[in-house]
């Protein structure tokens, strides 16, 4: 699966990002509250507060763990057979929740996450062939897909009833679908499998369209089949074959042929995203999205999913022609154009309503996933994504009780596409090696410097000094950690020097007092101090010191790629950085000693944490991996005499290599660009970039790279407790080593080891008179123990009527230790019609952002 975020432009800055997984780029989730998670008061937590176990013992040992790990691609289908031969140690791809009986049977250990979905990505453009019609251009058809679907037999069939039918673009049963219970619901309700009904919602539309049922019971247009080309994934858990077969079976009962095409991620995902969406190479995908962690605020989904100004910058999005309000609305949402949270969560139900009827994605199933290991293996892992998308998972894998050693981890696919970190590869099994190599983040583009927590998706700092954030008054943002300095204040103006845009002829930020003469202010300011001996003790894997000139290449090359005056333009890369300008309202270096930065925005997070962007230098895209100026000075040079171009897109227009860091035939042209920047001297975007570079670092940093690519064959470098020693694309295997010149102790996460997550029983009487009082008790714990109330933001209720439609929702009250009562008074009683009818519980649990559901069905007479 492809991680989502994914490629997010400064766009989704402050928002979430999303990693994509496996077959589409990944996606986002955490803590609920009474209206919505992210945004209201809790108690404040310490840096000690993640401490649920006792810590490891004190080490000496420096990077990782382990001295080395061996990453190679293994079938899901042997994954448990090769962990019982000792083959690998580790299988890191989820495996879907109907093999976990047979992980138990083996007697593995395994984690156990949610947030995985799958659905069936459309083709929404209107085809170059006109003999050949595409029934996805047309919004109804898109639509009626809901209704053709039945999620709850897939979910039974496929997935052993172990997981969740997924409608919309946010996370079924997470926070923000907790927040938006009612509208999730009612769409639920609304959208409920009915085949009749999307049969003739879609022979309406198709014979307007001007195709025809054919006496066979087979469409046909301009005397052809309309035939639909239908990419179905074969690998990966080995789930979506049967549910591309499923809809298939679907489609062809209603009259269409169906082409099934069966294939890997490296086969589909060239055509998918690779191709034009006007060429026709294909109607549907089943597509696969994991988050890049816990995200408290998937309010950027909407825009990410459906909008031609997604950050995933490529197609299908870019050939979406999508309803005006929806367009408004997903922008301003993932920009934070909105003034309370009554008015954010008015947009997102709106939206999501919206969403249902543009249809660029069919969703249906939200996973339970578990990935096996052997029980001398300690795992941490995402809550809401698993290890491959967690920051810290790599920092914290090891063998119990045990310092050094190999561990061989097979995942379900390797270099799947190109690697580098302006538009190279996003899948979850790539990121996860490339986040290794890096510095820990937070799950939005810029936080590289702080730490995801796995559990809340909240932020610790990691690399920075210290951080404090100013926000105007009346915003919705809350302070949850007390390692960050917050003041709200009545008005944040911007000064004249701050950089807010790019000038790509004469290779130079825009100041805001040459682009806002008159002056502007912003949401929020965010400064941070890095420490005093940054540039002694951090360093590039090619034994280079991190220097201020790698954190101005990076904001530079963000921007130079989306003007078309550079040298570097990229079609592809203006959507989403257009999309991102009017909310970035600047961004400034105060002082390199220490190095310390300050950034405004309108864009904001409700949580305070995710709004310190530390602007460490990685990727500018939302991708996984970080960035040394001279890499990309190299990988610029390349790309601009037009022979290799960092984008599919581009690269594919000019009929040239993507590039790759790792492998194919762009190294030996990066070494050529190398040796001739070597032997210049070569300062890339010399009239921003001199100021802030000698002769002697120049030199220096060549020489490293010279030498990194000579011992390792590649020019993928970061500053990470591991780096890339050995690849093999091919044979889609590598190794990774410890890097004993990272700066933090290998046990500066061990703390994050059980998340505490709840259980809840609900229990009430079987048979309820209508205009009578009922009452239900909630039963809350943790391990067999009553969970504590002051360790629970809320216990939500939500009653259903005998047509599945939300009569009531509410707090339920807490009556002792982990004990809550459900009230239902008779004029709420008094609403339900006779027959059956269902009370729902949500607890939401302040240590782990996953909140528990449960339900109790009872009688109404």
């Amino acid at each position: 699966m492809k991680l989502k975020n994914l490629y997010a432009l400064l766009s989704v800055l402050v928002i979430l990002s999303m990693a994509l997984a496996a077959c589409a780029p990944a996606a986002t989730e955490a803590p609920a509250t009474t209206d919505e998670p992210a945004m209201t008061e809790e108690p404040a937590m310490t840096e000690e507060t993640p401490a649920e176990t006792e810590e490891a013992p004190a080490t000496e040992r420096h990077g990782g763990w382990l001295d080395e790990i061996v990453f190679s691609v293994v079938s899901s289908d042997s994954a448990i057979s090769q962990l019982q031969a000792g083959a690998i140690d580790f299988y890191a791809s989820n495996l879907s929740s109907d093999r976990l009986q047979e992980i138990k049977d083996a007697d593995l250990g395994y984690t156990q996450s949610y947030g995985g979905n799958y659905g069936i990505s459309l083709n929404p453009a209107v085809f170059e062939d006109t003999n050949v019609l595409n029934p996805f251009s047309n919004r109804k058809i898109r639509e009626a897909m809901n209704w053709l679907i039945d999620r709850n037999y897939i979910n039974q069939e496929i997935y052993g009833g172990g997981s969740l039918p997924k409608l919309l673009g946010i996370t079924t049963q997470l926070v923000e679908y907790t927040n938006l219970i009612e509208t999730a619901r009612a769409l639920e309700t609304k959208y409920a499998y009915n085949l009749d009904k999307a049969q003739e919602v879609i022979t309406a539309e198709m014979e307007g369209m001007g195709a025809t049922l054919g006496d066979d019971g087979k469409w046909q247009y301009n005397g052809s089949l309309v035939t639909l080309i239908f990419l179905i994934r074969s690998d990966g858990d080995g789930t979506r074959q049967p549910m591309g077969d499923y809809v298939s079976n679907q489609l062809e009962t209603i009259g269409f042929t169906v082409d099934r095409q069966y294939k890997t991620s490296s086969e589909a995902f060239p055509i998918w995203i690779g191709t034009d969406a006007k060429a026709g190479q294909w109607h549907m995908y089943t597509a696969g999205y994991l988050p890049s962690g816990l995200t408290r605020d998937e309010r950027g989904q909407i825009q990410q999913y459906y909008l031609n100004t997604s950050v995933q910058a490529g197609e299908p999005f870019i050939s979406n022609v999508s309803d005006p309000e929806l367009q408004k609305l997903g922008d301003d949402l993932a920009q934070g154009n909105f003034s309370s949270k009554e008015e954010r969560d008015a947009m997102m139900a709106r939206a999501l309503e919206l969403t249902l009827e543009d249809s660029l994605f069919v969703w249906v199933v939200d996973q339970l996933v578990y990935a096996p290991y052997n029980n001398n293996v300690t795992v941490t892992y995402d809550l809401a994504a698993g290890y491959e998308a967690a920051f810290m998972g790599n920092y914290n894998l090891r063998f119990v009780g045990q310092e050094g050693g190999t561990m061989r981890v097979g995942t379900n696919d390797l270099f799947t596409q190109p690697w580098n970190t302006l538009a190279g590869s996003n899948w979850v099994w790539d990121s996860n090696i490339m986040r290794a190599t890096s510095m820990g983040a937070a799950g939005i583009s810029g936080s590289q410097g702080l730490m995801g927590d796995p559990y809340t998706g909240l932020a610790w700092p990691q690399r920075i000094e210290s951080a404090s954030l100013e926000y105007k008054a009346g915003l919705p943002i809350t302070t949850n950690l007390d390692w960050l300095s917050v003041t709200e204040v009545d008005e944040i103006p911007v000064p004249e020097d701050a950089w807010v845009d790019w000038d790509a002829t004469t290779q130079t930020f825009i100041t805001i007092g040459e682009k806002f003469p008159d002056g502007t202010t912003a949401n929020t300011k965010s400064t941070i101090v890095y420490p005093a001996d940054l540039f002694e003790t951090v360093k590039w894997h090619d034994g280079s010191p991190v220097s201020v000139a790698d954190f101005v290449m990076a904001f530079a090359i963000l921007f130079d790629r989306a003007k078309p005056e550079s040298a570097v333009y990229d079609e592809a890369a203006a959507p989403s950085v257009d999309a991102f300008l009017p909310s970035f309202k600047g961004w400034r270096i105060t002082s390199t000693d220490p190095l310390t930065i300050e950034y405004y925005s309108d864009s904001y997070n409700a949580d305070a944490e995710l709004n310190v962007l530390p602007l460490w230098p990685a990727s500018p895209t939302g991708l996984s991996g970080e960035n040394s100026w001279p890499v990309l000075a190299v990988s610029n040079l390349a790309e601009a005499a037009g022979e290799i171009a960092y984008s599919a897109d581009k690269a594919d227009v000019e009929q040239i290599e993507q590039m790759s860091w790792v492998g194919g035939p762009s190294l030996e042209v990066l070494k050529k660009y190398l040796d001739q920047a070597k032997a210049d001297g070569y300062v890339p975007y010399e009239a921003t970039l001199s100021q802030f570079l000698t002769p002697e670092e120049i030199a220096l940093r060549y020489e490293n790279l010279d030498k990194w690519y000579a011992d390792h064959g590649h020019f993928w470098i970061g500053t990470g407790p591991y780096y890339l020693d050995q690849v093999f694309t091919t044979e889609k295997s590598l190794v990774l080593k410890n890097f004993a010149d990272f700066p933090d102790l290998a046990d500066r996460w061990s703390s994050f080891s059980d998340p505490k997550r709840a259980t809840v029983v609900l229990d009430g009487p079987g048979q309820v008179a209508a205009g009578e009082e009922a009452i239900f008790d909630v039963i809350v714990n943790f391990k067999d123990e009553p969970y504590a109330n002051e360790d629970i933001k809320q216990a939500k209720y939500i009653l259903y009527d005998t047509t599945g439609a939300v009569v009531a929702v509410g707090d339920a009250e807490a009556v002792g230790e982990g004990q809550y009562q459900v009230t239902l008074d008779a004029e709420t009683t008094s609403k339900l019609e006779s027959g059956s009818a269902k009370l729902e519980v949500a607890i939401v649990p302040i240590p782990v952002a996953i909140p528990a559901f449960t339900s109790f069905d009872f009688i109404v007479q």
